[in-house]
């Protein structure tokens, strides 16, 4: 008992640490990409060290597949936090966080497609749910909407869902060599991004490395070390319940810290957003059932 509690403590650090993400963002006077390029590099590097002083070594013998179906998920990954920290930048750390967690929704959607799974009346409510939601948090309700910054959030949210359909598709590779692979992976995507796009010039001041380090190794490198070592401990119901800290953390910070207010409607929005995420996540109205028969 003692010892799943351990995991689940490690597993909400590492929520909490994510969930401040867009605030250390906030503090660095970069370009959305360049932060997103020291986070990935300074994070493969925190969990390559993390990976070799934890006794892991790499091993590829017979999963070239999975191998590919990683690195292109990490490639997604890198995309979608480029798009997420644009947003952070256009339209706030609470608003964008909310558009990005609507990832778990649009793969539930995807799934009848691409995994074959039974869409049901419960997915499908929850999605209606985040849909609705996802109108008030963009603010148009009040008349205020930001185009540009709205395509980022919902684009990110996308790109994270193609990240955990690649990764679920990648059955032989899991655990720190998953997340590691994901990080290196993620790095040379956002590296050939802005390579292509000029934008690896940067001038970084000394105030902003403090900030740089702490998201890079402590957030980006020890928070994935706590996830990935955790996650596989945990029964699936409490990852999928507790990963909503992430949000909820982010929303809660900016209204902190930043100051960040969200309006009647778009706190009605988080909470459409967040509940019918959870709702078609984690209710189960057969299994209910079979386990009110059996007993």
């Amino acid at each position: 008992m003692l010892q799943k509690h351990r995991f689940l403590y490690r597993f909400l650090l590492a929520l909490l640490l994510f969930g401040f993400n867009g605030i250390i963002a906030s503090r660095i006077s970069l370009e959305s990409g360049q932060i997103v390029l020291l986070r990935t590099l300074l994070g493969s590097l925190s969990l390559l060290l993390f990976f070799f002083l934890s006794g892991h070594r790499f091993s590829f013998s017979g999963r070239g597949k999975d191998v590919i179906l990683i690195c292109l998920s990490g490639a997604a990954m890198g995309a979608s936090w480029m798009l997420l920290y644009a947003g952070y930048q256009r339209i706030g750390v609470s608003t964008a966080s909310l558009l990005y967690y609507c990832c778990p929704v649009i793969v539930m959607a995807l799934s009848p497609v691409i995994f074959h799974e039974r869409l049901t009346w419960v997915k499908v409510t929850g999605f209606l749910c985040v849909c609705a939601g996802i109108v008030l948090v963009n603010g148009w309700a009040s008349g205020g909407m930001d185009l540009l910054g709205f395509f980022y959030g919902i684009m990110s949210a996308v790109c994270y869902a193609v990240m955990l359909i690649l990764n679920k598709k990648a059955q032989g590779v899991d655990g720190m060599e998953n997340s590691l692979l994901q990080m290196l992976s993620a790095a040379a995507t956002v590296f050939l991004l802005l390579l292509c796009s000029g934008g690896l010039a940067m001038s970084i001041s000394g105030s902003d490395w403090p900030w740089i380090l702490l998201l890079g190794i402590v957030s980006t490198g020890f928070g994935c070390w706590c996830y990935f070592s955790a996650i596989r401990m945990l029964p699936v119901q409490t990852v999928a319940v507790c990963g909503y800290l992430e949000p909820l953390s982010a929303v809660i910070f900016s209204a902190l810290l930043l100051h960040e207010q969200l309006t009647e409607a778009q706190i009605v929005g988080a909470v459409l957003i967040i509940g019918g995420a959870l709702f078609a996540e984690c209710f189960h109205p057969r299994a209910a059932v079979a386990k009110k028969e059996v007993s």
